[in-house]
């Protein structure tokens, strides 16, 4: 059995039983439809969306700010953490992903706690800004990576002491750490980890992952005082 077999089959084993309802109906349409209208399969997996919607949980998240959106499979697993007064922010560049994402959201019965904003992220984020919302206790950042540092930045402006940031895909396949690749969707990565690991206001690690989306993994940071 090669590698990535295993992979797959130790994620089916932990979904099987620590998800047994995952993906339930409005999760499983999400992907369909998302499938359907040629989205390209790169959704979390049900695992890694129990885990933000744990992480959202577990800080008591009521302001949840997500920079892309795709086919709103991941911002359902998040929606889900909050409260009935809770609210989630989603940025999509894409209208017909956006479009999607919509009748998704709304299928699982969260379209008056979430908002999909549709235009370029480095827009939106400003505009945002300036309509002064409460400090976002997560945010999940997982959108075109050679622009990681700048979403960084604005995470930080956008949150406040305690508040979590979660860079999705930073290990590039292990090319994040090959000094000769210069792609610069692995240039934006190292450089949201460098702003991590220096920012005076962040605390932060990272952690390499297997299973059904084969090797990647994800950073974790929170805002300090």
């Amino acid at each position: 059995m090669s590698e990535p077999q295993l992979w797959h089959e130790v994620d089916a084993y932990f979904t099987d039983r620590l998800l047994p309802d995952a993906p339930d109906d409005a999760l499983a349409a999400a992907l369909r439809d998302s499938d359907a209208a040629g989205l390209p399969a790169i959704a979390v997996s049900p695992l890694q969306g129990k885990l933000l919607q744990l992480l959202a949980q577990v800080q008591g998240a009521r302001h949840i700010l997500e920079i892309g959106t795709l086919g709103g499979y991941s911002t359902i697993w998040l929606g889900r953490a909050l409260p009935a007064d809770g609210r989630l922010i989603s940025l999509e560049y894409d209208p017909r992903h956006a479009e999607v994402a919509v009748r998704n959201i709304a299928r699982a019965g969260l379209d008056q706690q979430v908002e999909v904003r549709v235009g370029a992220a480095l827009g939106s984020l400003p505009q945002l800004a300036d309509e002064n919302p409460p400090p976002f206790d997560l945010v999940f950042i997982d959108a075109d990576k050679v622009n990681n540092p700048h979403y960084m930045e604005w995470a930080l402006r956008l949150t406040s002491t305690g508040s979590l940031i979660v860079l999705d895909n930073v290990v590039r396949g292990g090319r994040v750490a090959d000094p000769a690749n210069t792609d610069p969707d692995v240039v934006g990565t190292r450089a949201a980890l460098d702003m991590i690991g220096s920012h005076p206001r962040l605390s932060g690690t990272a952690i390499q992952t297997v299973g059904a989306k084969a090797y990647d993994g994800f950073a974790l940071a929170r805002v300090l005082a």
